[in-house]
């Protein structure tokens, strides 16, 4: 581990558990999907109890610096929440759930090229592009868990590919404002402006939502998991590695992901793991690692000062 890796080892580390977090959102959701809720309901809701529980940490501006990163901060909150979760949502409508697992799983990869191409704001060598297909292949393996079922559905998948590009812009906007904004206050945006986009959809698709259906024990535990730890907590740390580490590295994390749900589904829904998803798990955990190693070249050139 180089000098530098160590001196952001919390910030790894951060990177790490906030993704196996997201990791176990799949199975809370799947469980209030199954009492009622819609997936637009769900994001609504975990959104404004994130929203409502840092009032009290406000302190401060409201509003950002001038209207143009205010327009982004609402940008922010279209392609990392209300945006993004409509697109994943309504794809499984139209395709398999290993499609858009598959495809949200290339978002860093995506990001890799979109931040180092095209916005030119970090850089990546081959190795980084080559570890994270290494990575997606284990994520392929851990998907389809055995059953190689793999069916295009051209609405379906285009709609999983804006999901996974929407991300890929999140990524770029945090960038963009980490510098001059701190955490707290990007996150408050998001869950805001996530919520205030997402409204008009209710107009088209009401929904009947009761307090005998949000206090149901199931229900109220997991929106209390998904509010606090995946939204409040999890936003707030995901835009602080960003800071850190970068887009690119901190993405990378993201392949974690399928680790952590094929291990929660295995214990909640009693879901088998194959060889298959183990040997998938090995390629993802060694393609993340060697992601983040620095290349010899760039250790060589750091100051002795540094090290």
């Amino acid at each position: 581990m180089t000098t530098s890796t160590k001196g952001n080892l919390p910030y790894h580390i951060t990177a790490a558990v906030t993704a196996a977090i997201w990791g176990t959102t799949f199975i809370s959701s799947k469980l209030l999907l199954a009492e009622g809720l819609s997936p637009a309901a769900i994001m609504v809701l975990r959104f404004a109890l994130a929203y409502v529980c840092m009032l009290p940490l406000v302190r401060g501006r409201i509003f950002a610096d001038n209207w143009r990163d205010e327009a982004q901060m609402a940008l922010l909150g279209i392609t990392g929440g209300s945006l993004y979760f409509l697109l994943e949502n309504t794809a499984l409508i139209y395709t398999q759930a290993s499609n858009v697992a598959i495809i949200i799983a290339a978002t860093p990869l995506l990001t890799t090229l979109a931040v180092h191409r095209i916005a030119h704001q970090e850089s990546a060598g081959r190795r980084l592009y080559i570890c994270s297909l290494v990575s997606l292949a284990g994520v392929a393996l851990v998907v389809f868990n055995g059953q190689f079922l793999l069916k295009l559905n051209p609405r379906g998948d285009l709609l999983t590919l804006g999901a996974a590009l929407t991300w890929v812009a999140y990524s770029i906007l945090v960038l963009r404002l980490e510098k001059r904004y701190p955490p707290t206050m990007i996150t408050r945006k998001i869950f805001f402006y996530g919520i205030v986009t997402l409204l008009p959809y209710f107009l088209f698709r009401p929904e009947h939502i009761t307090l005998e259906m949000l206090l149901r024990p199931t229900v109220a535990a997991n929106l209390l998991y998904l509010g606090i730890a995946a939204s409040l907590i999890c936003y707030w740390t995901w835009n602080m590695v960003i800071r850190h580490l970068g887009a690119i590295r901190a993405t990378n994390y993201l392949y974690l992901n399928p680790i952590v749900a094929m291990i929660t589904a295995h214990f909640v829904l009693g879901e088998r793991i194959t060889p298959l998803a183990l040997a998938g798990t090995a390629l993802i955990i060694f393609g993340v690692s060697m992601a983040q190693r620095r290349p010899r070249a760039e250790r060589s050139e750091t100051p002795k000062d540094e090290k």
